[in-house]
């Protein structure tokens, strides 16, 4: 019987790990969210001593120091309830597919420019290919006008 309660509680132990998991690792890796909980704490403990300080309870309601103090800790305090409720920032990626199709752009821009064998090809593609021929004339040249010097007189 000894046996079955330490695996039961094994068992609910790794269930409170499990579910807090999520938890723990928002705290792990967003900055954010432990720069609040450490606001929060700090205003608190602030808060706290100039509680214990000795003050009549009526001059604490007055004590504009600890009201700000209390003020701070619980924004800090809701900033990171939201955060925790909102789930895991995702990161935004930087550039993606529109840095890339834009650098393909521009090294196949690069690479038409400097072949000429690729220009050529790219030419070609798109306007069909060049007809290559020799240019014949049909007509025959004038004859030349006559010189003055020829005419004799």
């Amino acid at each position: 019987m000894a046996k079955s309660k330490a695996k039961a509680a094994k068992a609910g132990g790794a269930t409170a790990v499990g579910a807090a998991s999520p938890y723990v690792q928002r705290l792990i890796q967003d900055a954010e969210l432990r720069s609040d909980l450490k606001t929060a704490y700090d205003s608190a403990r602030v808060a706290y001593g100039r509680i214990n300080n000795g003050k009549a309870p009526a001059k604490l309601l007055d004590d504009k120091k600890l009201q700000r103090e209390l003020q701070n800790a619980a924004n800090a305090l809701k900033s990171a309830s939201d955060s925790l409720r909102e789930g895991p920032k995702r990161r935004k990626r930087r550039g993606g597919i529109g840095k890339l199709l834009l650098l393909g752009i521009i090294g196949a821009g690069v690479a038409i420019g400097v072949s000429e064998g690729l220009r050529n090809k790219v030419l070609d593609a798109l306007f069909g290919a060049e007809e290559e021929f020799d240019y014949q004339s049909t007509t025959t040249p004038a004859p030349p006008p006559p010189t003055p010097a020829a005419t004799g007189s």
